[in-house]
C-alpha cells in the first residue's frame, strides 16, 4: 500500500527557506497527482500546491505564489516543496498527499493518500 513520508520541516526565521520532501514507498508516484497541504490548530486543512503526474502542470495557492515551488523526481519517487521568503503565517503542519488520478484540483477531497505531516515553524 502506498505510504508517504514528509521530511525537511523545522524552525526558520522570517525570510528563510526550507525544502520539504515527500518520499513514497509501496507504490510509484508517476501516475498520480501530488499535493502539499497545510494546517494550523483551529483551522481547516488548506491546499498549498499541487503537481500533475509527470510534472507538466503546477498549481499554487495565492498566498504562496512566487515564493514556493513544487517539483517532482519520479525516478526517486519523491516530490518536493521549495519554500522561500517564509513568513510567520506559513507556520503549520505540512502534509503531502497523493491523488488517484494523474491530475487533481487542489482540494482535500481530491486526495486519497496522506503522509503524517511535518512541522514548519517560522519565527524570529
Amino acid at each position: 500500500q502506498l505510504q508517504l513520508v514528509e521530511s525537511g520541516g523545522g524552525f526558520v526565521q522570517p525570510g528563510g527557506s526550507l525544502r520539504l520532501s515527500c518520499a513514497a514507498s509501496g507504490a510509484t508516484l508517476d501516475n498520480y497527482a501530488v499535493g502539499w497541504f497545510r494546517q494550523v490548530p483551529g483551522k481547516e486543512r488548506e491546499g498549498v500546491s499541487c503537481i500533475t503526474s509527470k510534472g507538466g502542470f503546477t498549481n499554487y495557492a495565492e498566498f504562496v505564489k512566487g515564493r514556493f515551488t513544487i517539483s517532482r523526481d519520479n525516478a526517486k519517487n519523491t516530490v518536493y516543496l521549495q519554500m522561500n521568503s517564509l513568513k510567520p503565517e506559513d507556520t503549520a503542519v505540512y502534509y503531502c498527499a497523493c491523488a488517484r488520478t494523474s491530475w487533481a484540483a487542489m482540494d482535500v477531497a481530491e486526495f486519497a493518500y496522506w503522509g503524517q505531516g511535518t512541522q514548519v515553524t517560522v519565527s524570529s
